[in-house]
């Protein structure tokens, strides 16, 4: 089979090919990328030290772990509070990665892709602890970190930027073909939202924190004269910044950041010996003033955000709550975990952190109670629509059968009326004024309409108002009430029961002649 070349002639490549390329990147790039960078940084630090390589394969092997949240142990210190900007940087990149591979929403696919995103770095994790290893017998300060550790860091990273970037391209149809609420992806992207104002505002009250304590920063750059001295502590400090953030949301949402001994919070601050990064000249310092309860209010605003973009598709009012409470719940668990990757043992000073027993809480009461506020202040609650009320017809009266034998009857007895009359000769009624011969009955009137037998109610129909019997005179009158006609049986005429057929005036003679039946009478006015 020929393949389509391409546009410079060349033929193009197969699938296959394209696929096993696109898994490579997923596995090994953002791994790659920072092993890289790490090499590059230790290389520099012992060509500036004038210190020999022995070593170093060693440190870029652990400094590459410490990305993913291992601890480093040198010379009996443990090295917990790893910094965050570089693990969130090793997850945006396995996200965009994962997601310019997901190219389709086949399951079979998707599980490639995600197990490329983390068996790649699990065998890298492998490669560095067997470095680390080897390194540790001839650098007695260096010590192997606990494996399980390493490769639970090293899966939980990547794990979660594989779900991030599958969860981007087809996140939204898995939802609509699974039970779960079509809202839920809403309910993601108002956490994110959460969780983005709450950081970017706790940084701008770090930068400000900065400038009014811009002394103490001055100071703690002062514990070094060598200029590449001082361009590490930026580097370090720059790496930091997230985990100075954290602390800052935790202050801001009502709970405490601990460093050591010193504790920080909104109401009050216990002094104490911190460590001489300029970053942390941004904690605040005894006595505490009263501007520093205003910090609440980054709090607030955060949860206007969550509630703003829950409030974008309205819904009814225990669903669009419902949107809120997972909403919140997903972003305060959000901030727990950074709270808690954030934290951990420097070595001599203690432990490092937030108070994880009212972090995620206050995060969510924040963001539940304002952002619900929000929802129903900006028109996030559908109006109910009343349904009109289904007018029901009333059950009909059950009928007399002896009435539907007397209607009968009665339509049996017309019919044999109309038959008679029928086979009656017909005659001529000569108006005695003028000698001319009147209509017959069955043309009477031409404009007339008969009545369909539908349109009389026969229900209300009587049989001895339609048909009566003279005995004596030996006429049949039918239907009098209409004035369908009269028969005379016995004159064998028909007579018109019109009464201007039975009243004449003459206008000549001013004479008035009435026709009675059975004798024609002729009277005078």
């Amino acid at each position: 089979m020929t393949r389509r070349p391409h546009p410079g002639g060349a033929p193009r490549p197969a699938s296959g090919t394209r696929q096993a390329r696109d898994l490579l990147r997923v596995a090994f790039g953002p791994s790659i990328v920072a092993l890289v960078v790490i090499a590059a940084v230790v290389l520099l630090q012992l060509l500036i030290a004038n210190s020999d390589m022995t070593g170093a394969f060693g440190a870029i092997a652990s400094m590459w772990l410490a990305v993913h949240q291992v601890p480093v142990s040198i010379a009996g210190s443990a090295l917990g509070v790893m910094p965050l900007l570089p693990v969130l940087a090793m997850i945006y990149g396995t996200a965009r990665t994962t997601a310019a591979a997901t190219t389709s929403a086949s399951w079979f696919v998707t599980r490639w892709v995600v197990a490329s995103a983390v068996g790649g770095p699990i065998l890298i994790a492998a490669l560095c602890l067997a470095v680390i290893h080897d390194a540790a017998s001839v650098l007695t300060d260096l010590q192997t970190p606990d494996a399980l550790r390493a490769f639970g860091g090293v899966l939980v990273v990547h794990a979660i930027g594989a779900v991030a970037g599958v969860g981007s391209r087809i996140g939204r149809r898995l939802l609509r073909s699974s039970p779960l609420p079509s809202w839920l992806f809403d309910a993601v992207r108002a956490a994110a939202a959460g969780v983005l104002a709450l950081m970017g505002l706790s940084g701008v009250i770090t930068a400000g924190s900065l400038v009014v304590h811009w002394s103490t920063m001055h100071e703690l750059y002062a514990i070094t004269d060598s200029v590449f001295g001082q361009l590490s502590l930026t580097v370090l400090s720059v790496l930091y910044v997230p985990n100075v953030m954290v602390g800052a949301a935790a202050v801001a949402v009502g709970s405490s950041a601990h460093v050591g001994l010193a504790t920080f919070s909104s109401f009050t601050v216990f002094g104490g010996d911190i460590p001489a990064l300029p970053i942390l000249a941004a904690a605040p310092t005894p006595p505490l003033g009263p501007v520093w309860v205003a910090l609440m209010i980054v709090a607030a605003v955060s949860g206007v955000a969550l509630g703003q973009q829950c409030a974008r598709r309205p819904l009814p009012p225990l669903t669009a709550l419902a949107k809120v409470a997972v909403a919140a719940a997903l972003a305060a668990v959000t901030m727990a975990v950074l709270g808690y990757a954030g934290g951990g043992t420097l070595g001599n000073f203690g432990e490092v952190g937030v108070d994880q027993a009212t972090f995620g809480p206050a995060v969510f009461l924040w963001f539940a109670g304002i952002g619900g506020l929000t929802v129903a202040m900006s028109g996030g609650l559908a109006p109910r629509v009343r349904r009109p009320a289904v007018k029901t017809e009333p059950e009909p009266t059950p009928r007399d059968e002896s009435d539907d034998v007397l209607v009968a009857d009665a339509d049996e007895v017309r019919s044999g009326g109309e038959m008679r009359a029928a086979e009656s000769p017909a005659t001529e009624q000569v108006d005695v004024t003028s000698g001319e011969p009147a209509a017959a009955a069955a043309t009477a009137e031409p404009g007339r309409r008969k009545p369909d037998r539908e349109e009389m109610d026969l229900e209300e129909i009587d049989p001895e108002e339609h048909f009566v019997v003279d005995e004596a005179n030996g006429r049949s009158v039918v239907d009098e009430a209409d004035g369908r006609g009269v028969v005379d049986e016995a004159a064998g005429w028909g007579v018109v029961e019109d009464p201007e057929e039975h009243f004449v005036v003459d206008e000549a003679d001013g004479r008035s002649v009435v026709d009675e039946p059975g004798d024609h009478r002729r009277g005078t006015e």
